[in-house]
């Protein structure tokens, strides 16, 4: 018998115009979790997704159980006991949880004698009896839609589980995740161990990745470089082999120099009463402001409030000493300001365009000739200048955007609206998602802006990253303001305390 549960041997793959795979293996063994790593564009999630049959390998085979198999389509893999949580999450928002469970393995029951319909009674009891034994307090009638992208994340995992698969294959599942959210993956994890399954684990949170994983796989390039005992196994030993060079600054050194207050927010108040409360703050020229918080915080909520995503009930923002007319997203963009959005795929990317439509979108009114036709070769340019400034990995400008890793998917909104020239960028969790070497790009393009004067409010729920980019970081509680930290008061320690505490 062999001692491997599953080997990928001379798996390839190619796309038009790149070789996403080229000859990479792996070989999971049972009851372990394996991880998978490298930078984006790797081809961790392609090699995932030609096993769960999203794709179809050009070469190589796959051993399961120690016999060559042939997965036909993911509801085969589904059915052979290999599941996959994918980095994307792809939910019903107007079903409920249940529903959202167990789409396209409903449990039925006969209704007079012959007609099958669904067993809803069964399901939901099923789904209560599943969350409870995975210590997840939901609704199994509540509407998937009702419930935040994190906890969406863990209603993912629950169905990954739900089909006692062998293999879980998990892709950046705690990239929306809070600590305690994080804690329970890990929980849910021993016990599928306990269990024999095997997980196979794609993130590239290092502390993660040497905490909970038993082996763990590189790729670089579409290729495989080796596989190694996590025991033992450094940050910097990873990192070298993930990018093929030494990386020895997380953050870039910091040039900026805030001046003079160019936005003010004052008393924000949603129509919402669970969401952002007179809130407010400043924001000065070529200044990364950092915003922290836990989840439910408001952050979100509140940076879309002032990009006319939310209404409010009152308060004011001024620009410059100017007052703002902002009540829907045009009004914001048209005074120069941009948002990066938390969900990239649900509200960042527009899957069926092309990188070239992606990137040009927000800036259309810019190149035109006389009020109605588009300078197409102007565009291009455009397009070809940022694709090569934030090193996007794409066949073409013309390749649909969705084909594209999750970490320049990420690049491809950020170049959108650097296209539109802002004076204001509020960025949702730019990095989440993103390996380390593409993190430093895009920390060098922040750092840049600001600069250049260009104004900066960064949430992000990794505290290291907030400390080691922003100029001052501003902390949430419960949709209030509760403090600002900056210099040497930009601890962990104080921004929690920060985040815990409910403002009077």
């Amino acid at each position: 018998m062999s001692e491997y549960l599953l080997e990928m041997r001379g798996v390839s793959k190619a796309f038009p115009g790149v070789k996403a795979l080229d000859n990479v293996e792996l070989r999971l063994r049972p009851g372990t979790v394996h991880a998978l790593m490298g930078e984006n564009g790797a081809g961790k999630s392609t090699l995932m997704k030609c096993l769960f049959r999203v794709y179809t390998m050009d070469e190589g085979e796959v051993i399961f159980e120690g016999k060559p198999t042939k997965i036909q389509n993911p509801y085969d893999a589904l059915q052979k006991g290999i599941a996959m949580v994918h980095q994307e999450l792809q939910p019903i928002p107007d079903r409920s949880i249940a529903e959202n469970i167990y789409c396209g393995r409903y449990p039925e029951k006969k209704a007079l004698g012959f007609i099958t319909t669904v067993d809803h009674k069964k399901m939901y009891e099923d789904t209560e009896e599943l969350l409870k034994r995975l210590g997840l307090n939901f609704d199994p009638r509540a509407k998937l839609g009702t419930l935040s992208v994190s906890q969406m994340q863990l209603v993912e995992i629950a169905k990954a589980v739900s089909a006692n698969a062998k293999i879980v294959i998990m892709d950046e599942p705690t990239s929306s995740l809070t600590e305690n959210e994080v804690e329970t993956l890990f929980s849910i994890i021993e016990k599928l161990k306990s269990q024999g399954c095997s997980i196979i684990y794609i993130s590239h949170k290092m502390e993660e990745i040497l905490r909970i994983s038993d082996e763990v796989t590189i790729m670089r390039d579409g290729r495989y470089i080796g596989t190694w005992p996590s025991e033992g196994l450094t940050n910097d030993f990873i990192i070298t082999k993930m990018v093929g060079r030494e990386l020895k600054n997380l953050y870039p050194p910091k040039a900026n120099t805030p001046g003079e207050t160019v936005l003010e927010v004052k008393n924000y108040t949603s129509i919402h009463d669970k969401s952002f409360k007179d809130a407010g703050f400043t924001l000065r020229r070529g200044e990364i402001l950092g915003v922290a918080g836990l989840v439910g915080a408001q952050r979100t909520e509140f940076m879309e409030g002032i990009f006319g995503l939310r209404h409010k009930v009152s308060g004011t923002i001024s620009y410059q000493g100017k007052q703002l007319n902002i009540s829907r997203p045009a009004d914001a963009i048209s005074s120069g300001l941009a948002l990066l959005t938390e969900d990239r795929r649900g509200s960042g990317i527009i899957g069926s365009m092309s990188v070239a439509d992606n990137v040009s979108i927000a800036s259309l009114t810019k190149y035109l000739h006389g009020g109605i036709m588009l300078d197409d070769k102007a565009i291009q340019q455009l397009v070809d200048e940022n694709i090569a400034k934030l090193s996007i990995k794409t066949p073409s400008s013309r390749t649909l955007v969705q084909s594209l890793s999750g970490g320049n998917q990420q690049k491809v909104i950020i170049s959108r609206w650097l296209a539109n020239d802002p004076d204001v960028f509020i960025m949702d969790e730019p990095t989440r998602g993103i390996d380390v070497g593409a993190k430093y790009e895009i920390y060098c393009i922040i750092s840049d802006l600001a600069k250049q004067g260009k104004s900066i409010i960064m949430i992000s729920s990794e505290m290291g990253e907030l400390i080691g980019m922003a100029d001052r970081i501003m902390v949430m509680c419960d949709g209030r303001v509760t403090g600002f930290v900056e210099g040497e008061d930009m601890t962990q320690e104080k921004i929690m305390e920060l985040a815990t505490s409910f403002a009077s």
